[in-house]
Order: structure tokens, then sequence, then C-alpha cells
């Protein structure tokens, strides 16, 4: 508030001899809305005339509690953002591998340690896990995987056909299911139904503090929580690959013989000329995706919050870890393989 002043204005930042003039000698009262005001005026070339001792403190008071403006950010070039975000997702990554490496070193330990103490492993536990993982994922292992025979069988008629090379359709089949189709296709369906699952129940656990009440009664949660998922998932895992390796041939056997009147005795007996290592190379990886998959839901579930959105936002994770992970790892497997190969 600005009592009894005289103000005289010209245009600011002009020179010395043409800048705005205040007279303040007739300024009996003046607020902190005031004192800013003058502050401001003053800073912009204003001179002000007849300012009292006491209006003149009350300014610098003001005028040093103003705040500086915050500096304007130097432009970083696009490709070193890009740099920037590259090498910010590369150390998440190997933080993230990191901590999937001592929780499977956590299972290691806890499976040496069931073997030693053979009393403290929980085998009503496996069988409960075995049951949900295994029995309860056999119907629609068995569905995709005969639907996934179908096609292949389908799709390999309406090119082979062209060559005269229909029978080599049981060889596409065969060869496709069993060594990579078959195992991959039910460890992503394992990978999406059980990865949430474990990341969901271990959660929730945790959101209720039951973990940390383990821990006080003296129960280790790798070997009550941990040991039973994964080893049931490892147990489980190869009988659905083989399942779902049946069921493959099964629908394929069944279009070939509709499309191509290749009949079950015939599709049988070039069957049985295809290696067995395809189906060796096939069920052999099933224990590592179950590792995988275990691990990638277990680790998710020990890192949920004590909120439900945090919840809702690992098992959601979990499951696209899991997923993205038996990709690369049957990647890998199919270049080993060839390099050996086998």
């Amino acid at each position: 508030m600005l009592d009894g002043a005289l103000v005289v204005w010209t245009l600011p930042h002009l020179p010395t001899e043409a800048a705005p003039r205040i007279d303040l000698s007739g300024l009996d009262k003046m607020d902190t809305a005031g004192a800013w005001y003058l502050a401001e005026a003053q800073h912009s070339g204003a001179r002000l005339e007849g300012l009292k001792p006491n209006h003149a403190q009350l300014m610098e008071t003001v005028a040093t509690a103003i705040p500086e403006p915050d500096p304007v950010p130097p432009v970083v070039p696009h490709w070193k953002q890009i740099l920037t975000r590259t090498g910010m997702r590369t150390m998440q990554a190997l933080g993230y591998f990191k901590e999937l490496s001592e929780y499977l070193g956590r299972f290691l330990a806890a499976g040496i340690r069931a073997i030693r103490h053979p009393s403290q492993f929980r085998l009503t536990s496996l069988v409960y896990h075995c049951q949900e993982t295994g029995v309860r994922a056999i119907p629609i292992v068995f569905t995709m995987s005969f639907l996934i025979g179908v096609v292949l069988a389908f799709q390999g008629a309406a090119q082979l056909s062209r060559f005269g090379a229909e029978v080599f359709v049981v060889d596409l089949i065969a060869i496709a299911v069993l060594r990579e189709l078959g195992i991959l296709l039910t460890a992503i369906v394992v990978a999406g139904r059980t990865a949430s699952a474990l990341t969901a129940s271990i959660g929730s656990m945790k959101m209720r503090e039951e973990i940390d009440a383990m821990r006080t009664f003296g129960m280790d949660p790798d070997m009550v929580l941990t040991l039973p998922r994964v080893l049931a998932l490892v147990i489980t895992l190869p009988i659905l690959g083989l399942i779902a390796d049946v069921a493959g041939l099964v629908g394929g056997a069944v279009m070939s013989w509709i499309t191509l009147g290749i009949s079950p005795p015939m599709f049988l007996t070039r069957l049985s000329e295809i290696d067995v290592s395809h189906v060796i190379v096939g069920l052999s990886k099933a224990p590592f995706f179950a590792v995988i998959i275990g691990i990638i839901g277990v680790h998710g579930g020990m890192r949920v919050g004590k909120d439900a959105e945090s919840l809702g936002q690992m098992t959601s994770k979990s499951v696209v870890n899991a997923i993205f992970a038996v990709i690369i790892a049957d990647a890998l497997f199919s270049v080993f393989f060839s390099v050996i190969g086998l």
C-alpha cells in the first residue's frame, strides 16, 4: 500500500537522464507488496526520491527475500539424451540380473539344505504347487498345442503341395513341435499363468507382513516359499512339454489326414524316421525355463510394496519379464545346439 506518493513514470530502461522518477516524500505507510513493487521499479532503473529510512530497510528486506529465477538448463544434444537413456536402462537391466542371480543362489542353497536336512523340506507344499502349476495347466496346454499342430499341418500342406512334397508335412510338424514350438509355447503359457500367480501370492503375503512373521518365528522364506514353488515348476514343466508335443503331433496328424489324405499309420511310419534328438533338445530346455519362470515370479513377489498398486505393477512386470526371458533363453539354446551339431 502506498499512501500519498506522487509517482511520475516514463518508459523503463532509458538512459539515466530520462529514467523514471518516483517521489516518495509524501509516503507515510508501506507494506511488503508496496516494497516489492518499488524494489522491482528500482531494479528496472527508476529513481526513488524522498524514501524514508524505515521504508528503505523494508525494501531491502523484501528485495533480499525475492527468489532468484532458476537458471535455464543447457540444451542437451539429442544423441547425448539417447546415450544417457541407454546407459540408464543398461544399468537397470544389470541390477535386475544381479537380483535374479541372488534369488537363484538362494534357491540352490535352499535345495542343498533340503537334501542335507530332509525333515525341513515341505513335501505337502510341493505336491500342492505341482497340482496348481502342472495338473491345472494341462487342458490349456493340450488345446493350444493341438491347434498349433493343426495350423502347421494346414499351412505346410498349402505350401508343400505346390512341389508335390506333401509327405514332408510330417517332418515339418514333428521337428517344429518337438524341437521348438511345443516346449516354447508351453513355457510361455506357464510364464503367463504361473509367474503372475507366484508374484501375486507371495506379494500379498508380503503386503500383510506374513513373511516378516515367518522370519520372527525362525522360518526361512526360501525353504517355505521359494523352494517348493520353483521345484514344482522344474518337475511339471517337462511333463507339460511332453503333453504339448503329443497334442501337437495329434493335431498335425488329424489335419494331415483331412487335407492331404495321410492316414494315421502312414503318419506314424513317417514320424518314426524322425531323429529322437529333436525330442531330447526340446525337453532338455524345460528345467531351465522352469527355473527362469520361478525365480522371476518369486523375485517379483518379494519386491511388492505395501500397497495394492505395487502388487499389480510387479505382477504384470513379472509376466512380461518371464516371457521375454524364456524367448531369449530359447534363442540361446538354439544357437548352442546348432554349434554343437545337435
